[in-house]
């Protein structure tokens, strides 16, 4: 599998959802992006606070432009502000740079997109992002 397919990334949705739900977590926001950056699949569950797409978005936007899951985004931020900051304005905003926008992976490895989470803590985030990936078969890279 070389690209994520409408039918992997409504997988995705739907296993993040289902962790979410298991683990009691708050209504959550979920993006996918195939590796051009591009909305796949997009789903807010109800009660899930305003502007949580742009958050979401935001967090697998930023991965899939730097290639790096948003938790290593997060830590390069503290490193290097600037250039955070900077990067953040070249990609139109968007760009969340704390832990829920973690990088999809073909089982071979290759880059096919990214997803990210929002709605409880940026952990919980996360932690859905990566079992959504792997419930669907697929490689994640959260840093």
């Amino acid at each position: 599998m070389n690209t994520l397919t409408l039918d992997v990334a409504r997988t995705i949705v739907a296993a993040a959802r289902d962790h979410g739900r298991r683990a009691g977590l708050k209504p959550l926001t979920v993006v996918v992006l195939d590796a051009g950056g591009h909305v796949v699949a997009a789903e807010r569950e109800d009660g899930a606070s305003n502007r949580r797409f742009d958050i979401a978005f935001g967090k697998a936007h930023g991965a899939i432009s730097l290639g790096l899951g948003s938790r290593a985004l997060m830590e390069r931020a503290e490193q290097q502000p600037f250039f955070i900051a900077a990067v953040t304005s070249a990609v139109g905003g968007a760009l969340v740079p704390v832990p829920g926008g973690v990088l999809v992976r073909s089982p071979e490895g290759a880059l096919i997109g990214a997803v990210g989470i929002t709605g409880d803590s940026s952990d919980n985030d996360e932690a859905a992002a990566v079992a959504a990936i792997e419930a669907a078969g697929l490689r994640a890279q959260p840093a």
